[in-house]
Parts: structure tokens; sequence; C-alpha cells
């Protein structure tokens, strides 16, 4: 299996994904909670694309 560098916007949406997530465990935010578990796991699954698949 080949793996490719995800772009810039894939890395960057999955991280502030994982961000979100991560504060949101800490901290009440409104817009996100109790979504905490789901926005890091989808910012790992959307890094995985963007690593698994070329010019994601």
């Amino acid at each position: 299996m080949k793996l490719s560098p995800p772009t810039k916007i894939v890395f960057w949406l999955s991280t502030i994904l994982g961000v979100l997530g991560i504060i949101g465990n800490f901290v009440a935010l409104p817009l996100i909670g109790g979504y905490e578990f789901w926005l890091v796991a989808a910012g790992f699954v959307l890094l995985w694309l963007g690593n698994a698949l070329k010019g994601f």
C-alpha cells in the first residue's frame, strides 16, 4: 500500500475536528456537546483517507 501526504486542506480540516473534539471534552461547547468522540473519530478518518487516497 503506497501512502501519500494529505492535501493541506484535508490536514487542517482533520486537525480542527480533532482539536474541537478534545476541547469539547473539557469545556462545555453548546454546538458540539455530546459529539466530542465523533469529531475526533471523523478527524482521524479524514486524515487516514488523506493518506490512503492519492490527491485527497
